[in-house]
């Protein structure tokens, strides 16, 4: 069962994952390397040359400044200033995205950027913080 929600969630997440695949690809001359990765679930382009660092997901697939998803980085809600939490692995907030896609497929974008967009105040976020902080609760409100 868990196996054939996974592919129904792959393939809703399709028309997303086609964004990051593209942009993934155009900045591949730049130094962007794909790699699969199965931990994460998604096609991660690391090194992609653009951007103000750290990752983005597209579906199942993530465009990454860096050399690994291992880097830590501090949450949301952290660097805001509203609690201290211990660094996250970047890769399990990351994987949270993949899921939320999975879930939501071409509705996510819309979705994100109407909850608040790259901020502490959407709820997305913190969702996919509080997974790589506990392993759970990669939904919001979850």
């Amino acid at each position: 069962m868990l196996w054939s929600a996974r592919v129904l969630g792959i393939a809703w997440a399709v028309p997303n994952t086609l964004i990051g695949l593209v942009a993934g690809a155009v900045g591949m001359p730049f130094g962007a390397r794909p790699e699969w990765s199965r931990r994460d679930f998604a096609v991660v382009f690391h090194r992609w040359p653009w951007g103000p660092g750290g990752a983005i997901t597209f579906g199942n697939s993530i465009l990454h400044t860096g050399e690994t998803l291992e880097s830590e980085c501090v949450t949301y809600e952290h660097r805001a200033g509203r609690t201290q939490h211990p660094r996250i692995r970047l890769g399990d907030h990351e994987r949270a995205h993949v899921y939320q896609y999975m879930v939501l497929g071409p509705l996510f974008l819309p979705v994100y950027l109407l909850c608040g967009g790259v901020s502490v105040r959407n709820p997305f976020e913190r969702a996919a913080d509080r997974y790589a902080l506990t392993g759970k609760g990669w939904w919001p409100g979850g």
